[in-house]
This record gives structure tokens, sequence and C-alpha cells, in this order.
């Protein structure tokens, strides 16, 4: 996502550098990791540094945020999960799963690819493409991104929106008011019932247990 705030703490590198010597464990050609996690947990933080860990070893891993796959516009979200309902709509059904599909079939196809890139600025979609060709890794980030039956190491941080309250304020990305503690509530109730598709967790004190 496009002028994404990222607040990288010391908590961030030491998950993360016990998460990368996992993957160089398991490393493969076109290897995919996923991370999910709630609201404010750090997904888009560990990745970013899991990322930068592995140039370190000649990997390119590539980081795909699927919160740039809603079925909805940013814009339009909120007054549509209202009119829906939020227990109605927020939730697995809210992303563009065959449009993630397609992307992580031109990754391993070595393709050049089209997606779409949130700007947190003006929450307009732009289009952005990438060329997978030397691209070794993706590490998919997202909420319910261990949802993901094509990828090879899934991992979930613990933290509930109720841990991560600062961490939401200071990224500031969405308002806080009634119907976004609501959002909070139902994407928490469906990230708890997939968390056991995650074969790795990082603990509410940034622990990582294998």
């Amino acid at each position: 996502m496009l002028e994404d705030v990222l607040l990288i703490a010391q908590k961030h590198r030491e998950a993360a550098e016990v998460i990368t010597k996992e993957i160089l464990k398991k490393r493969k050609a076109k290897l995919i990791v996923a991370i999910s996690g709630e609201s404010g947990s750090g997904k888009s933080e560990l990745t970013h540094v899991i990322a930068k860990n592995l140039r370190k070893y000649g990997i390119f891993a590539k980081p795909i945020h699927i919160d740039n796959f809603y079925n909805t516009l940013p814009l339009e979200r909120s007054e549509w999960r209202e009119s829906k309902g939020v227990k109605n709509v927020v939730g697995l059904s809210e992303y563009k799963w065959d449009e993630i599909d397609k992307v992580i079939l031109d990754f391993k196809n070595n393709k050049k690819s089209e997606m779409p890139c949130v700007d947190l600025v003006t929450e307009q979609v732009d289009s952005l493409t990438t060329d997978f060709n030397g691209i070794d890794m993706l590490i998919i980030d997202g909420l319910y991104a261990i949802n993901l039956s094509n990828a090879d190491i899934k991992i979930i941080i613990e933290l509930t929106y109720h841990e991560t309250k600062n961490a939401q304020t200071d990224r500031g990305k969405e308002p806080t008011n009634p119907l976004r503690w609501e959002v909070l509530e139902q994407e928490h109730l469906t990230v708890m019932s997939i968390k056991n598709k995650a074969e790795i967790r990082i603990d509410k004190n940034y622990n990582v247990i294998l």
C-alpha cells in the first residue's frame, strides 16, 4: 500500500530473525510465506524486515498486501459495511481471492502481473505492475493471508485489536468510531476462525513459537 506508515521496533527485528532462519530451512523455488494478524499487530513491519533480511542471503522476496484486494473501494467501504450490516459482510468474502490467486500464478510462472495498490493518502486505488521474473519468494500479509491454500509457510500474530489500539491510532489508517470498533470485532472473530491454519505463532509478547 502506498504511503503506509511502518513503526518498526526491536520486537519486529527479533521475531523476523527467527522466522528468516525457518524460511531458509524450507527454502525452495517460488516459496510463499503468509502472515496474518489483526489491525495494528505488526504484519507490515514484520513482512518488511523479513524481506530485507532475505536480501542478505541473495533472496528477492516481494511483499504483497491483500488489503489492496478488497471488493469495495476505500472511500465507499464504511458506508457499504454499515448499509449491509457489519456481521453480514465483514470477513473472508470481502476480498477478491481470485485476483490474489492470479497474482500468485503470475509469480510462479515468472510473468508480469498487474494488481491494485491503495494510496492511503488519497484513498484511491492505483494499478501496480510487477515483473516476477527474478523474484524468489512472496511474502503475503493481511488479516486472512493464512487462508491461502497455496502458502508454504503460514504465520499468525496473536495480538488482538484490544491490545493494538495505540498502534492503530499511531498509524492513523482508519477513523476510530463505533463502526470501526464493530468492524474490528468481526475481523477478530474471522481471524480466530482460521488461526489454526498457521504453523508458526507469534504470541502477545512477540515471541516466536515454532
